[in-house]
């Protein structure tokens, strides 16, 4: 008996999603494109890292390029919220939501050890999708950065500085650490990303602000 044309025509398969495969792609991938670079990264090796068929890559993102720029937003878009917390504040003095801010730079970066080096390639990147999403994310926080450095001169908390190259000297305190993380692995012998080490650099931070800043750096202390 002859199939019917019904019987011929197969549905094709589609692969196998779970709730948990789309955040698995997003921590293999963001571990992969940290080490390798977009260019570098095989979209079978981000499969095989996340335990997921390959076709279901591209089932959640269209493109490796458009896996990259989710993982590049996730970080950048939970950053913008957590600055947008310290920020919201209009009765907190400049000083402590500076120190504060700061803080929450030093413990996002932490917790995120494959963020360091895909910041940077982001921050050397080129074209308009990169540019946007500095522009939407970025962008707004350093607004509000050098307006809570320039209260603080007003307030007479801080002593009066250029607030767009202070703001960018603040971030380097942070950001430098982290990014030279494997260089000083090998120059210290130790691991910059250990408790000790971290409470360490954290309160060296924080010490190094309020005594080349504060007007009064005493007042700070907690």
């Amino acid at each position: 008996m002859r199939a019917s044309a019904a019987q011929k025509v197969r549905p094709r398969k589609r692969p196998a999603r779970t709730a948990g495969s789309r955040a698995a792609i997003l921590r293999a991938a963001g571990h992969i494109f940290a080490e390798k670079g977009l260019e570098g990264a095989r979209t079978e090796a981000i499969a095989g890292a996340a335990g997921v068929n390959k076709a279901l890559l591209y089932y959640y993102f269209k493109s490796k390029d458009e896996l990259y720029l989710a993982i590049l937003e996730g970080h950048m878009k939970e950053f913008f919220e957590r600055a947008s917390r310290v920020f919201s504040s209009t009765t907190e003095p400049a000083g402590s939501a500076l120190l504060q801010y700061v803080s929450m730079h030093f413990d996002f970066m932490s917790e995120r050890p494959d963020y360091p080096r895909l910041i940077q390639r982001f921050m050397m990147a080129r074209g308009r999708r990169f540019e946007r999403l500095a522009r939407k994310y970025f962008l707004p926080v350093s607004i509000k950065f050098q307006g809570l450095i320039e209260r603080g001169i007003q307030s007479g908390e801080l002593h009066a500085s250029d607030s767009a190259h202070t703001a960018m000297s603040l971030v380097a305190l942070t950001v430098f650490y982290f990014a030279a993380a494997p260089t000083l692995r090998v120059l210290g012998h130790t691991d910059p990303y250990g408790k000790v080490e971290l409470a360490r650099r954290k309160k060296e931070v924080l010490e190094f602000i309020r005594r080349a800043l504060f007007i009064n750096p005493e007042a700070y202390l907690k």
